[in-house]
């Protein structure tokens, strides 16, 4: 009855990005499945526009697979890797930063398949809807319009979000490096950067996708804070765990702290995985 962890990655990413973390895990006995959301991973729309010499107008007007994309289409992907990954025993769900709501949206509707619910800087929506969080002062800190020197054509045109990464802008570049991986070096930030596809959709959810009392407050949860995030600031995440405890204070977050920025724990990962191996061997023991 050996726990598998169910990974779900964030904005912009895709199951690429947690291979450092599996391989950690595995290396201490533990077993993962890293998933790739609908439009991520191979499903990806990489243009030839996007590849050296670029094309500025068309990486701004071509399509991608990513249109139409909704948060309903994510969750139902989503719940049939869990469905999958229970017939063989408890299932951890842990996800990261965007990878958050789609992990509360599918707590909501399927909480039996998840014996624990893991959230890495990530986010959980209870009091407000994602986009309104942005306006509250928790999030202050946050330059928002710095990530969009990278942005390439219109969102409501375009009919998803598309970012640059292989852009040459330093000031750009520099940016992107301060959100995300300020304590990375910048061969690190680089490589990582690399493993960014450039759409992303834009359904974030709705009110009906907050985290929901009778059936996500069922689930044990643990909140584990990325102490130097600029990209979701510890003032944040502090929040979004204090509303999920008044949410469900009889079963509150079991909260951890990890030292780094909002990528570090993937560049890094083998705290990261000390820390979901302990998680992995409570479960084991409960199950």
């Amino acid at each position: 009855m050996q726990p598998t962890f169910v990974l779900v990655h964030g904005a912009f990413a895709n199951s690429f990005s947690f291979a450092p973390l599996q391989a950690e895990l595995g290396l201490l006995g533990h077993r993962s499945v890293a998933v790739d959301l609908p439009g991520h991973g191979f499903a990806a729309t990489y243009l030839h526009a996007y590849q050296a010499p670029q094309d500025a107008e068309g990486l701004a007007t071509a399509p991608g697979s990513v249109k139409g994309v909704t948060l309903a289409d994510n969750v139902a992907h989503l719940i049939g890797v869990l469905e999958r990954a229970k017939e063989n025993g408890p299932v951890i769900l842990v996800s990261h930063s965007r990878g958050g709501i789609t992990a509360t949206a599918a707590a909501n509707a399927r909480p039996d398949l998840i014996d624990r619910i893991v959230y890495v800087a990530a986010w959980c929506p209870v009091r407000l809807d994602v986009g309104d969080y942005y306006a509250e002062p928790e999030m202050a800190s946050v330059d928002a319009a710095s990530v969009g020197l990278a942005m390439a054509g219109n969102p409501a045109e375009l009919g998803l979000l598309r970012i640059n990464f292989r852009t040459a802008d330093r000031a750009a570049l520099a940016a992107l490096k301060a959100a995300f991986l300020a304590d990375g070096t910048e061969a690190e930030f680089l490589t990582f950067l690399n493993t960014f596809q450039p759409d992303e959709n834009l359904d974030v959810g709705s009110s009906a996708d907050r985290a929901q009392a009778a059936t996500w407050g069922r689930v044990p949860k643990t909140y584990v804070r990325l102490a130097d995030d600029a990209s979701m600031p510890t003032a944040l995440q502090d929040r979004l765990i204090r509303e999920g405890d008044e949410l469900t204070p009889d079963n509150p977050y079991d909260v951890r702290t990890l030292e780094g920025s909002h990528l570090r724990w993937l560049v890094d990962p083998a705290p990261a995985a000390r820390l979901l191996g302990a998680l992995a061997e409570r479960t084991d023991r409960s199950a």
